[in-house]
């Protein structure tokens, strides 16, 4: 059976414009793993299904490569930011858990 959980520390960042988006990134050790252990269960965009856990938050969302670096990179929804006081640089603990056993639906 594959591992499906995976704990990392990583800063928070923002994508610039107008609707500001915040993310933290996958180190790209452990982004190599989940591409190699997941490979061909990816959905549009590379993206991956995962169940996110920051300190008493979880919720489900999917992990998307981000183009530059490769890396996988997590979308921080507002509602989770304000719940954990999360800002901009922050080094926060995140735990994903690969859901690989949804069906895929559009």
């Amino acid at each position: 059976m594959l591992n499906s959980v995976y704990k990392f520390k990583s800063k928070v960042w923002v994508y610039p414009g107008e609707a500001a988006w915040y993310f933290v990134s996958v180190p790209k050790a452990l982004t190599t793993k989940i591409k190699k252990s997941f490979a061909g269960m990816q959905r549009g965009f590379g993206s991956l299904p995962v169940k996110a856990t920051i300190g008493k938050s979880v919720w489900k969302t999917s992990i998307f490569p981000e183009s530059k670096s490769g890396c996988f990179m997590l979308p921080l929804k507002a509602k989770i930011r304000k719940a954990e006081s999360i800002k901009p640089n922050s080094a926060i603990n995140v735990s994903l858990e690969i859901l690989s056993d949804l069906p895929i639906s559009f």
